[in-house]
């Protein structure tokens, strides 16, 4: 049983008027445990389209998502919201940490939301900030801390659940690239731990960090490679 699997997933916005938008068009494909993985398109491409798919934010119009064998298409919006919260961690662009709270305080907040005690969210908080190499700036607000340090704050609040799958959204995208390259080998240290990690980018650099590259094209899968087949294929080759 894979991790991920959708089956002939599409999502058409305006059906059947001349305005119709097929964002994703018969799209399949399988994720097991533990991979890295990245999602490569340019813009319109459909690769946030899938993201949200798969990350339960949205629903097909047409196929079928199965998330550990249960068929996540036919889930109610209670079960999705469930799935979200115990099973996915996000990291987007924008970093999405709430102002006025301190890193500690924003790294919680998936953790109230799931009902864990006040002290022991607290350690799991402070646990999550110490694995990006904050622990020093705990009560340190997002206004007091550079680019590359809000995005590993909102890691740490992504691993905060400890969830088997981590979506990064452009995560380097508001990044310099110093920022951005500290960014890439902390999820490639979680992917190393156990994580399976989905990377959406449209950057051709950023793909390189991942083991196998999904290149998606006006809503349709253009090629999936695995690294570990292509080095391995030229290895029987020499």
């Amino acid at each position: 049983m894979s991790l991920i699997e959708i089956r002939h997933i599409s999502k058409i916005y305006n059906e059947g008027h001349e305005s119709e938008v097929r964002a994703l068009d018969n799209v399949s494909m399988r994720i097991e445990n533990s991979e890295f993985v990245t999602i490569l398109g340019q813009s319109g491409s459909g690769k946030s389209t899938l993201m949200n798919i798969l990350g339960c934010l949205d629903i097909p119009t047409y196929g079928e998502y199965l998330l550990e064998g249960e068929h996540v298409s036919r889930m109610r919006l209670s079960k999705l919201s469930t799935i979200r919260n115990q099973k996915i961690g996000f990291i987007f662009q924008g970093f999405n940490l709430i102002p006025a709270l301190t890193a500690l305080e924003n790294v919680e907040l998936p953790l109230i939301y799931r009902g864990v005690k006040p002290s022991l969210r607290k350690e799991l908080a402070f646990e999550a900030l110490k694995s990006v190499d904050l622990a020093g700036r705990i009560n340190h607000r997002p206004t007091e801390m550079s680019g590359g340090q809000q995005q590993r704050v909102a890691i740490a609040r992504a691993i905060s659940t400890r969830p088997p799958i981590i979506m990064a959204d452009e995560p380097t995208g508001n990044l310099d690239s110093q920022s951005g390259h500290e960014i890439m080998e902390k999820l490639k240290d979680l992917n190393e731990a156990g994580t399976t990690v989905l990377l959406i980018t449209h950057d051709n650099k950023l793909a390189e960090y991942a083991k196998r590259v999904i290149t998606i094209s006006d809503g349709k899968i253009q090629s999936d490679i695995n690294k570990s087949d292509v080095y391995a294929g030229r290895g029987a080759e020499a």
